[in-house]
C-alpha cells in the first residue's frame, strides 16, 4: 500500500444540485455516504432516462441551503431548506416546489429516492492539489464548493490531477482494519457546473475551459464502494 494523503472533508448534498453539508464523518454505505442526493426535482414532463432539475439548467439551486435533522428518517436527512432570501422553508412543502418552479418556469416534482440520485457513481473524490492547478491556470482563487466532491484530499504528492492515476485501483481510509474502502472507477469528466460560484451562481466560463486545458474536461474522479464503514476527516488514505 502506498499512503496518498489524508480526508480534509467530507461533504453530502442532501438535495440533488443544492448546497452541500460538511461533515467531520460519515457512513460509508453501499449507495455513497449516508444522505447523500437522496432528493431531487424532477422535471415534470421530461421523460428522457434524467429527468432530474439540476444548476446546470437552474444555477440558482445552489444558493438554497438544506438544513435541521429528520430524527426519524435512519440517514442524517434535511427537514428544511434556507433560501436565497433567507427564508426558512419546510423541504417537503409546496412552498418550496412552487418557488423552484417558478425560478425553472416549468413544472417540477420533488423525489426521495432511496439509493440516491447520481450522474456516474455514489462517490466522488478530489484533491486540494488538482482544484489548486485549475485555479492557477484559471487566474482565479477557487472555491473548492464549485467541485461538488464528496471527499477532499490533501496529498502527500502536490501535482495536480493525480487521481487519474488511481483508477482501476483501491482507496482505504484509516488505520482499524477492516478498512472502509472504495474501488476507484472512473475519471469525472466535468459540466458547466464547475463554472458556477458556490455563493453568487455567477457564471466565470475560465474554470471549465482551464478543465478542458489541462486535463481533457477531467478533473477528480468517481468511486464504487467495496467495503462500508464510518470515515473521518483526517483520516489516511491509502492505495492499494
Amino acid at each position: 500500500m502506498i499512503e496518498v494523503g489524508r480526508v480534509c472533508e467530507i461533504v453530502r448534498y442532501p438535495v440533488k444540485s443544492m448546497a452541500g453539508t460538511a461533515t467531520d464523518s460519515a457512513v460509508l454505505g453501499w449507495h455513497g455516504l449516508d444522505g447523500d442526493r437522496r432528493f431531487a426535482f424532477r422535471r415534470e414532463g421530461d421523460t428522457s432516462g434524467f429527468p432530474w432539475l439540476s444548476a446546470s439548467r437552474l444555477p440558482e439551486l445552489i444558493l438554497y441551503h438544506p438544513v435541521g435533522l429528520d430524527a426519524n428518517s435512519g440517514e442524517p436527512l434535511p427537514t428544511h431548506i434556507r433560501t436565497p432570501a433567507g427564508s426558512h422553508v419546510e423541504l417537503r412543502s409546496a412552498e418550496l416546489t412552487s418557488e423552484i418552479a417558478r425560478r425553472f418556469g416549468s413544472g417540477v416534482e420533488l423525489m426521495k429516492m432511496k439509493h440516491g440520485v447520481f450522474d456516474e457513481a455514489a462517490i466522488s473524490v478530489i484533491s486540494l492539489a488538482t482544484i489548486a492547478g485549475i485555479g492557477r491556470e484559471a487566474g482565479l482563487d477557487l472555491d473548492r464548493r464549485r467541485f461538488r466532491a464528496n471527499i477532499f484530499l490533501e496529498t502527500e504528492r502536490g501535482e495536480p490531477f493525480l487521481e487519474d492515476e488511481w483508477v482501476g485501483r483501491t482507496l482505504l481510509f484509516g488505520d482499524a482494519d477492516p478498512r472502509p474502502a472504495m474501488s476507484i472507477t472512473l475519471c469525472d469528466e466535468r459540466c458547466t457546473m464547475v463554472n458556477l460560484d458556490p455563493e453568487t451562481a455567477a457564471r466565470d466560463p475560465r474554470v471549465m475551459k482551464s478543465v478542458v486545458r489541462l486535463n481533457r474536461n477531467n478533473a477528480g474522479v468517481y468511486a464504487a464502494v467495496v467495503r462500508s464503514g464510518t470515515i473521518r476527516v483526517g483520516d489516511r488514505v491509502s492505495l492499494l
